[in-house]
């Protein structure tokens, strides 16, 4: 262990040039924290915000970017009771993952299961901690319940399909292409609408005799916002967890009225440790048995080296991607190549 560490910022708002490898000191953990060297660290959209400067940390939070990692723990805080050093895992952080070594909360992370390695379990925590928080929790979805999820190649669209499926519900997922829809239907969904030549709000009422889902998962907003509501059930829950649309829209909202619709949101970020804390318990009561059992795996798209941050950027930024861009830190021989679809 060194006294500093590489770690990634964005000088300025912009594209994917703007991120610089800064050296740093390398942090002591407070109470219920770790140290962690970090082995991997998934890309995700909020990222791509913060670097853009319409995402900025929460108070307090390091400009360093990155929102989830897997590594060992190297050292071990007061009143740490759960892990010690040498263990392998993932963890949720304010910001911070991009770099050699990072700071993370006990409340905020879980164990790496054995059949997961450290490029696998990178790509864990922010998508399956958001999707248990609102599809399973906030919106209800139950077994039997058909669930539309928009953008159904992305990291939490992925996430959301497995997840689903595992615990028995019906999936429709909307994605941009026919090749992105045949790879949703690869994941297992039972329909996949291309939404730009095709209507969701049509096909997903045709697909379940005109009733709708029962559970819409939005990263959208914008115009999809009065167009969920046309799609959406009686008594069914909307849950909306980002507006890449835009979060402004003329909508009607006569049919939250008629069909006694929950429309329900949230961010996970800036949510206090204790709320997170409960999050990771769920998951590691229901969500890691099925990891352990095969039957849910988190996708990888690609896998860039550390140093490679802007290609990795870049990959996102294009939206071609089909599932998690992972940043591994790790030098093994036997680690992906850059850029290589995992």
């Amino acid at each position: 262990m060194t006294s500093t560490l590489r770690a990634v910022i964005a000088r300025q708002p912009g594209g994917p040039e703007v991120l610089e490898m800064v050296n740093r000191p390398c942090p002591t953990p407070g109470i219920g924290e770790m140290l962690v060297r970090v082995r991997a660290a998934g890309i995700n959209r909020p990222d791509v915000m913060q670097r853009q400067g319409h995402y900025p940390p929460p108070p307090g939070a390091s400009d360093v970017l990155g929102l989830e990692l897997a590594g060992t723990v190297e050292v071990v805080g007061p009143n740490v009771r759960e892990f010690k050093q040498g263990d392998r895992v993932m963890a949720l952080v304010h910001s911070g993952a991009y770099a050699d070594w990072a700071i993370v909360q006990e409340g905020a992370t879980l164990p790496i299961p054995d059949s997961l390695d450290f490029t696998e379990a990178a790509a864990f925590p922010e998508t399956f901690f958001t999707v248990w928080s609102n599809v399973f929790e906030r919106a209800r979805l139950a077994p039997g319940e058909t669930i539309l999820v928009h953008g159904g190649t992305s990291g939490i669209g992925t996430t959301a399909i497995s997840l689903a499926k595992a615990l028995g519900s019906r999936v429709i997922a909307t994605a941009g292409s026919d090749e992105k829809c045949q790879a949703c239907l690869d994941l297992g969904v039972d329909a996949a609408i291309n939404y730009r030549t095709q209507d969701f709000v049509r096909e997903s009422r045709t697909l379940t005799d005109n009733r709708g889902p029962d559970v819409i998962l939005d990263m959208v907003g914008g115009e999809y916002i009065a167009r969920n509501l046309g799609a959406i059930a009686v008594d069914g829950r909307i849950a909306q967890i980002a507006f890449l649309g835009g979060a402004k829209a003329e909508v009607d909202f006569t049919p939250l009225l008629m069909k006694r619709v929950t429309l329900t949101g949230s961010t996970l970020r800036a949510r206090p440790i204790e709320m997170k804390a409960k999050l990771a318990n769920a998951l590691r009561q229901t969500v890691l048995p099925l990891i352990e059992a095969g039957k849910v795996k988190p996708l990888i798209d690609s896998v860039f080296a550390f140093e490679d941050v802007q290609d990795a950027h870049a990959r996102m930024d294009t939206g071609a991607h089909i599932g998690k861009i992972v940043l591994s830190m790790q030098n093994d021989e036997d680690q992906p190549k850059q850029g290589a679809r995992a």
